[in-house]
C-alpha cells in the first residue's frame, strides 16, 4: 500500500471478496517506506532533531486523496502527535533501546489500518481497525524479534469471535504485546506471521498472503527471468525456502499454519487473476525433482578443526556450547569426529559477541574464517536427493565452481551448497536452466 491509489486498489479487492460471500479478516503492513522512515527518524532524534513532517504528509495526504472523513485524519494526527512525543523523549534521553524502537516502528501499521478501515467503509464495506494486541496477539519480550505466545490463539478466537459478522476487522500486522503490555514486533515481514496466527486462532478455511509476484517462484525472478510460479508446495518446503533466502514469506510464518493445518495461498496483488501458490501439509511429489532454488548471500564459512579430540567424545558439545554462551546461531552445519564446518548469516556476523566466540573457539580448536560466501539451496524431492546432488555437482564441475561445504538438512527437502559469493548468480542461473528449462549440462559454458 504505497499510496492512496494502491490503498483504493486493495480495498476494492477486499470488497470483491466480501461480495463473493467471504468473511475476511484483513492484516495490513505499513504504507510504502514508512517503517524505514520511522527508523531514520529515531536516528535523527538521537542526533538532536525531531522530524515527522514526511510521515504526516504521506498519511494525511493519502486520507485527503481518498476522501476519508475528518475523524480518520484526526485519528492519524493523534498517532503522529504520540510519535512526536516519543521522538522528543529519544532526543532528550539520547538513547534508543530495542523496546523503544519497537514502539517507534509500530506507528506505521497503526496508521495504515485506520486508513484502510476508513476506505473500506467509504466503499460500503463495514470495517473496523484494530491494533493486534486488542484482538489477543501476545508475545515474548524479545523486542525486535518477539515470539507468539501460545495463549494468543484462544484469545484471538474469543475477541474476534464476538465481532459482528458483517464487520471486516482490519488488524495491524507485525505487532503484539508482551505480558507486561509493552509493544513488541515480530521481525521484518512479520505481517505474514500475524496473518497465519490469526488464521490458526480463527480456524479459517484459508490464509491469503498478497505480494507483488505470482506466488512462490522456482527462483528469484530478479536473477532468473525465466523463473516460474510453483502451483503447490508443502509447509516444510515453504519454511525451508523462507529460511534460506526466499523473500516471499516470513521464515516462521508457516508454524501457525502447520499447527492448525490451515492452507496458505500466496497471491499477487498486481495480478489477482493468477492462481498463486497454495501451501499445505502434503502434495503429490511423483513428478517433482526440484521445487525451487534459493540463496542466502554474504554469509561467513567457519572451519573448526581439533585433532586433539580425535577418538574422544565431547568435541561437538564444547563447540556448540560456546555458540550457546555467545547467543550466536548458525545456518548450515557439516561435521565429523574432529571438525565442524558451519555458516553464519549477516545478522549473526554483526553481533558484538562474535570476536569473543572466535576467541573461545580457538582455545579448543584451529579456526579458519572464509568470508564473502553464499548458500545456494535446492528445495527438492526427498526420494530423489541423490539424483539432485549428482546433477548439481555436474553443473558445478562444468562451470568450474568448487563446493566448499555441503549439507542436507534434517528435513531432507533442502540440499545446501556453500560457494564463493562471486559465483552465486551464475550458479543459480545454470542450475535453474538444467532443472527447469531442459538445458543440457555439457552445453553450459565454463566460467572464465
Amino acid at each position: 500500500m504505497a499510496n492512496a491509489e494502491r490503498v483504493t486498489y486493495v480495498a476494492k479487492l477486499i470488497r470483491k471478496h466480501v461480495e463473493l460471500g467471504y468473511r475476511p479478516v484483513i492484516v495490513c503492513s505499513a504504507m510504502g517506506k514508512t517503517t524505514n522512515t520511522l527508523l531514520s527518524s529515531g536516528d535523527f532524534a538521537l542526533g538532536g532533531q525531531v522530524f515527522v513532517d514526511s510521515l504526516r504528509t504521506m498519511h494525511i495526504n493519502a486520507a485527503t486523496q481518498l476522501g476519508l472523513p475528518d475523524a480518520t485524519s484526526a485519528s492519524v494526527n493523534e498517532l503522529l502527535g504520540e510519535l512526536e512525543r516519543l521522538l522528543e523523549g529519544i532526543k532528550y534521553i539520547g538513547e534508543l533501546t530495542p523496546r523503544t524502537k519497537d514502539t517507534l516502528v509500530s506507528f506505521g501499521e497503526r496508521m495504515s489500518v485506520r486508513i484502510m478501515a476508513a476506505t473500506l467503509n467509504k466503499l460500503g464495506v463495514p470495517a473496523q481497525a484494530f491494533d493486534a494486541w486488542t484482538v489477543g496477539v501476545r508475545t515474548s519480550s524479545e523486542f525486535g524479534n518477539a515470539e507468539i505466545s501460545d495463549g494468543s490463539y484462544d484469545s484471538i478466537a474469543k475477541v474476534l469471535g464476538k465481532i459482528d459478522g458483517n464487520i471486516v476487522p482490519v488488524v495491524t500486522g507485525f505487532l503484539g504485546h508482551d505480558e507486561k503490555g509493552r509493544i513488541t514486533t515480530l521481525g521484518r515481514g512479520g505481517s505474514d506471521l500475524t496473518a497465519t496466527v490469526l488464521g490458526a486462532g480463527l480456524k479459517v478455511d484459508e490464509v491469503q498472503v498478497w505480494k507483488d509476484v505470482d506466488g512462490i517462484m522456482t527462483a528469484d525472478p530478479r536473477l532468473v527471468r525465466s523463473a516460474q510460479p510453483v502451483t503447490t508446495i508443502t509447509y516444510e518446503e515453504a519454511a525451508e525456502l523462507a529460511y534460506f533466502g526466499a523473500e516471499v514469506l516470513h521464515p516462521i510464518s508457516m508454524q501457525p499454519a502447520i499447527r492448525s493445518n490451515t492452507p496458505v495461498r500466496v497471491k499477487n496483488s498486481y495480478n489477482p487473476t493468477s492462481v498463486g501458490t497454495i501451501i499445505s501439509a502434503k502434495r503429490d511429489m511423483k513428478n517433482v525433482l526440484v521445487t525451487a532454488i534459493t540463496s542466502k548471500s554474504d554469509v561467513e564459512l567457519i572451519d573448526i578443526i581439533s585433532t586433539r579430540m580425535l577418538g574422544q567424545y565431547g568435541f561437538l558439545s564444547s563447540v556448540f556450547g560456546i555458540f550457546e554462551d555467545c547467543k550466536i546461531s548458525v545456518d548450515v552445519v557439516a561435521s565429523s569426529d574432529v571438525s565442524v564446518s558451519l555458516t553464519l548469516d549477516k545478522k549473526q556476523r554483526e553481533k558484538e559477541d562474535l570476536p569473543l566466540l572466535l576467541s573461545k573457539l580457538r582455545e579448543v580448536a584451529d579456526v579458519t574464517e572464509y568470508k564473502e560466501r553464499c548458500i545456494v539451496s535446492l528445495i527438492s524431492n526427498l526420494d530423489r536427493s541423490s539424483e539432485v546432488m549428482a546433477t548439481a555437482f555436474r553443473v558445478m564441475e562444468r562451470l568450474g565452481i568448487t563446493a566448499e561445504m555441503l549439507s542436507q538438512g534434517a528435513s531432507k527437502v533442502n540440499i545446501s551448497i556453500v560457494v564463493q559469493m562471486k559465483y552465486k548468480e551464475a550458479l543459480i542461473r545454470a542450475l535453474h536452466a538444467c532443472f527447469f528449462e531442459g538445458q543440457v549440462i555439457d552445453e553450459l559454458k565454463p566460467l572464465a
